[in-house]
């Protein structure tokens, strides 16, 4: 895309006051180009095959194809930014690399922030400059009603509580209504790593094995018996 091109915009909600508001809060933005509407996904994914598009703002839950599993069928991707009234999924659109998720109703303060981080990813892409913060490289989490971005790179490991889970970071702990097998899913394999029922590892801050314990630091994470040759291959590259 030419930086000086407008943005090319895609909108999809199955609201159509939803649409309005987004296309007037869009009015205001002379650099941003609306191409098409959508109040379905099945129709987003004919737009998107026939009409370049830049940018996709994207209601989450819609009928027949949820934006969450459109997303997952497009290889190539525009930059997007999740619309929805449900907090919930906040994890699942950051996992699927949003630039932003917008949770209704939201303020034309809110949305502009997330139209400059969109323009900042789109330009960084265009022109190949600095190397912005990749999102999947995070994880969005709710913790005591509030949103909570979480660096996997922070993450020691996480244990199951029941239907939560605990985060523990290099920068803190964080509970959150979650099942360790979503989680399981949700996270990179090559980076985390599956010990035992109630235990994922980030692999690359185990320091030690000690019997059947890992040690992270001051932690001592129990591993499996019918786990443990996979994980010590895995961890320690035996």
């Amino acid at each position: 895309m030419n930086e000086r091109a407008p943005i090319r915009t895609l909108l999809v909600d199955d609201e159509y006051l939803a649409l309005n508001l987004l296309e007037e809060f869009l009015k205001h933005l002379p650099d941003m180009e609306v191409v098409g509407k959508a109040k379905s996904a099945v129709t987003a994914l004919d737009i998107l095959h026939q009409t370049p598009v830049d940018l996709l703002f994207l209601d989450i839950q819609m009928p027949t194809l949820s934006g969450v599993n459109m997303l997952k069928t497009l290889q190539h991707p525009p930059v997007v930014i999740f619309t929805t009234a449900y907090a919930d999924y906040a994890v699942q659109a950051f996992d699927l690399n949003a630039v932003d998720y917008l949770l209704k109703p939201f303020s034309f303060e809110r949305f502009l922030q997330a139209v400059n981080k969109a323009k900042e990813h789109i330009r960084q892409s265009a022109v190949g400059g600095r190397q912005v913060e990749d999102e999947r490289d995070t994880l969005v989490i709710k913790v005591d009603g509030k949103l909570v971005k979480l660096r996997l790179a922070d993450i020691l490991f996480v244990e199951g509580l029941k239907e939560y889970v605990r985060f523990v970071c290099t920068n803190g702990k964080y509970v959150t209504l979650e099942s360790l097998k979503n989680l399981e899913e949700a996270l990179p394999a090559h980076t985390f790593v599956r010990v035992h029922k109630s235990y994922i590892v980030a692999s690359d801050k185990v320091q030690s094995l000690l019997g059947n314990m890992l040690e992270i630091g001051s932690h001592r994470i129990p591993i499996s018996r019918e786990k443990k040759d996979e994980v010590v291959q895995l961890i320690f590259k035996q």
